[in-house]
């Protein structure tokens, strides 16, 4: 008890609120920004935590994470822009639905299932935290694999229209995923003499170049009136939106345990938890042929996923030093650099610090309310402001986000290589999330095989001899196999039966 009150003393003092205002405030900036993510904010962070407390330096990046990815749900529901990639599962939801006149009534369910999730993501951290731990340690190079091929198959799956274009449109991402250094061989491949992309293709300026850079050339190449998104008076943030969460509460807790659970899989983060939770809801929905067409029901899954999946990243990352996504790799050094060694130790060592982390994470959350309910009111300003001064700006950020990822000019040329070929696409109806998801799977899925070849000499079978790699496998076949089989099974129950005349005595 001494040691969690010492904890509460951690967070509710003066100097830890304004920090925790002040830094949600940031991530409210750059998560609405398109091009910047969450975890550029958070990086931006690092030198300024340097002169912090260890208390007020995690709450910092625990709040500006945490805000910056809802934020990302702004310019994706005005714009059709995600501003973080975590956004982009559900963005033609939110964007169709504002066309409807429904932009702030999308947005303020947004924020309540950001909320729960982050909630939800926390009380499972605090109470579970080492029996996910250990769960997720048990995940080799063979459930990785599997792992990586639902992700790749759930694309397909969940596209709008035609599944030959979503898989052709994925064979893009993962024909960008194979630039760069083989892993086998250490020789290069796709690289054309560029030393840049040695290192692979970015994930950041293809996310700008297909959805931010490709919008903006959507526009300029249609009438803006046509692509204008409507200013509803009636439409208010709350007022809906606990009549949403009653209806699709199953989804709400389905999306908030998914999230958490892929999120303490080192490695995978938010983004791949937000795409897995929209497939399976679209999977289980009663109105699947409403998907796509600006559906409450898959935003509810989708954005209580993503932040419970930064939540649970912090699992791995806490007690065992292994990060969960990109943001806790970042976390791990300043906790280094602030005397809190990652590991199982911390808790046993940490005293009232562990406590007073865990007390972030439930104010950064709720905090998140009335500041989010704030920028909802205030983000009249991308359907007020004229769209040909508005797209110029959202360029600009662009650029820059594509060059601050790593200081090259050869992010820009990829960011514009990849908009012109997502433009092409797009005007003749190709999906982009397939081919998102296949550029951040790719090398999961490639290394993994290889990895999980060299342990069984080549043997195939290795993937089916672990119980959880087993029952992965077994899940991923029957999702190959199942749209054959209702066919199968419509086609019987539709064909005709045989009449049985009686015989004549």
């Amino acid at each position: 008890m001494d040691a969690f009150l010492q904890g509460l003393a951690m967070v509710f003092n003066v100097q830890t609120m304004l920090v925790i205002v002040a830094a949600s405030v940031f991530g409210l900036f750059v998560g609405a920004i398109p091009g910047l993510t969450a975890t550029m904010a958070v990086a931006l962070l690092v030198p300024i935590t340097f002169y912090m407390d260890a208390t007020p330096a995690i709450a910092a990046i625990v709040a500006t994470s945490a805000m910056a990815i809802f934020a990302g749900d702004i310019p994706g529901t005005y714009l059709n822009i995600p501003g973080t990639p975590a956004s982009a599962a559900y963005v033609g939801e939110s964007y169709r639905l504002a066309q409807k006149g429904r932009a702030r009534e999308t947005l303020g369910t947004n924020l309540l299932c950001s909320v729960f999730g982050g909630l939800f993501g926390t009380l499972v951290l605090v109470f579970v935290s080492p029996s996910l731990a250990e769960m997720a340690l048990n995940f080799s190079s063979f459930e990785y694999f599997w792992l990586a091929l639902l992700g790749l198959s759930s694309s397909i799956f969940i596209a709008i229209g035609s599944r030959v274009k979503a898989f052709l449109s994925l064979t893009v991402g993962l024909l960008l995923s194979t630039v760069g250094l083989d892993m086998m061989s250490g020789a290069p491949r796709f690289t054309f003499g560029v030393p840049d992309l040695m290192a692979g293709v970015n994930f950041i300026p293809v996310m700008i170049g297909m959805f931010a850079l490709n919008e903006i050339m959507m526009f300029y190449g249609s009438r803006a009136e046509a692509r204008q998104v409507p200013i509803a008076s009636t439409d208010s943030v709350f007022r809906k939106a606990p009549g949403h969460l009653k209806t699709y509460w199953r989804n709400m807790l389905r999306g908030s345990s998914l999230g958490t659970l892929i999120g303490a899989l080192p490695g995978a983060g938010a983004d791949i938890a937000a795409w897995i939770a929209y497939a399976l809801g679209k999977s289980r929905s009663k109105e699947k042929e409403k998907y796509g067409t600006g559906h409450i029901e898959g935003i509810v899954d989708a954005s209580s996923a993503n932040n419970s999946g930064i939540s649970g990243a912090w699992v791995p990352a806490l007690v065992f030093g292994i990060p969960g996504d990109t943001i806790t790799a970042i976390v791990i050094g300043v906790l280094y650099m602030k005397g809190m060694n990652p590991g199982p130790t911390i808790f046993m060592n940490g005293g009232g610090q562990v406590y007073a982390l865990f007390t972030v994470f439930f104010v950064a959350n709720l905090i998140m309310l009335p500041i989010g309910y704030l920028a909802i009111r205030a983000s009249k300003v991308f359907i007020l402001t004229p769209r040909k001064m508005l797209m110029p700006v959202i360029l600009s950020f662009c650029i820059v986000g594509a060059f601050a990822i790593n200081n090259s000019i050869t992010d820009i040329w990829i960011m514009l290589v990849i908009g012109m070929v997502a433009f092409v696409l797009a005007r003749n109806d190709f999906p982009m999330a397939p081919a998102i998801l296949g550029l951040v799977l790719g090398s999961t899925l490639e290394n993994s095989f290889m990895s999980s070849m060299l342990k069984s000499n080549g043997d195939l079978l290795a993937f089916f001899e672990r119980p959880i790699s087993a029952g992965l496998g077994a899940l991923v076949i029957l999702i190959w196999l199942l749209p054959s089989l209702i066919r199968l099974f419509r086609r019987r129950r539709s064909a005709p039966q045989p009449s049985h005349k009686p015989r004549s005595s």
